[in-house]
């Protein structure tokens, strides 16, 4: 009764978020263990233009839901139309990215579906043996890795974080089937309106879109500490992240913080100065391209498991990689 793989597209600002194309990959794969299709959900305004995109990346069937009163996104009403379309064409797992929207409605579909969620997820694969989706999540603070069945509800719901799955590489030979449907009166929740809505234009470099980021931890020292990772950051054009000690100390804002309660990011190039690698922040961090460690303990944890393992003081070794990066 319930087959395909179901991505919940997630667009803000006229483009569609990168996690949407993340998780299409890694729908594709699930879907191909499964013999199913990858099925984009697409709800908005004006939203059918990007179905091509999703095409490009995977997907067999876009699934859209265009209308102007879906112009900004407001948890309930999105989630009474996904109800709605998971009770029609009922998919067997149900992937939505761990955004603060995506934290905001799966739930809600998830509850009305009577259907198990398994939140922040970092790997999604298929049990062989009864085609289950194996659902993989740090728990208990980020200390174990917990990997959660629901063996006898369907859809399957997940929830994954940004910049833990590849992105897979865009097709612009492959085509798909577009599905549009129309959006009831009755499933427009009246109870919220939004007013105006307003775009955050700072101009310092997200560590969710960096390509080079500079951390730090205890070792740091201090606020005055970050300011030898800032010159850093821009040398190389890059951003500053951050452990969760050096954010609870204070030293730096919490829109820093890499690891299992900050963010998920993917670089190309990560320098982890003065962490000392506990599993909250490797969590963040370990999909990134290349890893350099900075630390004057050999024996940390976050020395195991770097590309490249510097043993000396931060505060020598960036400034004496800095000259070096000049000279070129």
């Amino acid at each position: 009764q319930y087959h395909d793989v179901w991505v919940i597209a997630e667009q803000r600002y006229g483009e569609i978020k990168p996690v949407t194309f993340e998780l299409l990959g890694t729908a594709r794969r699930l879907a191909s263990a499964r013999g199913g299709q990858v099925w984009c959900v697409m709800l908005g305004h004006n939203i059918t233009r990007y179905a091509d995109d999703c095409f490009h990346r995977q997907a067999d069937v876009v699934l859209a839901v265009d209308d102007p009163e879906l112009t900004h996104f407001v948890d309930d009403t999105y989630a009474n139309i996904i109800v709605d379309l998971i009770n029609k064409y009922r998919p067997e797992i149900v992937l939505c990215g761990a955004t603060s929207r995506g934290r905001a409605l799966l739930p809600r579909v998830a509850v009305q579906v009577n259907a198990g969620l398994t939140a922040d997820c970092t790997g999604l694969e298929i049990e062989p043996e009864t085609g289950n989706l194996l659902q993989t999540r740090p728990a208990f603070g980020g200390n174990i890795m917990a990997t959660i069945k629901c063996m006898n509800h369907r859809p399957q719901m997940a929830t994954v974080r940004p910049r833990v799955m590849s992105e897979p590489e865009l097709d612009k030979n492959r085509t798909g089937k577009l599905i549009s449907e129309p959006l009831p009166e009755s499933m427009v929740s009246r109870r919220l309106h939004i007013l105006q809505t307003f775009k955050d234009d700072e101009d310092t470099t997200s560590i969710a879109d960096a390509h080079f980021i500079v951390a730090g931890g205890r070792g740091v020292q201090g606020p005055r500490g970050f300011d030898v990772l800032k010159e850093f950051a821009h040398l190389v054009g890059g951003a500053v992240g951050a452990s969760r000690a050096a954010v609870d100390a204070g030293w730096i804002e919490y829109a820093h913080q890499v690891g299992q309660t900050g963010q998920t990011v993917q670089p190309r190039v990560y320098i982890a100065c003065g962490v000392s690698g506990q599993i909250q922040h490797l969590v963040g961090m370990q999909s990134a391209q290349t890893i350099i460690a900075i630390n004057r303990d050999a024996n940390a944890p976050i020395m195991k498991i770097p590309d490249y393992a510097i043993v000396g003081d931060l505060f020598d070794v960036l400034p004496a990689m800095a000259d070096e990066l000049k000279r070129l």
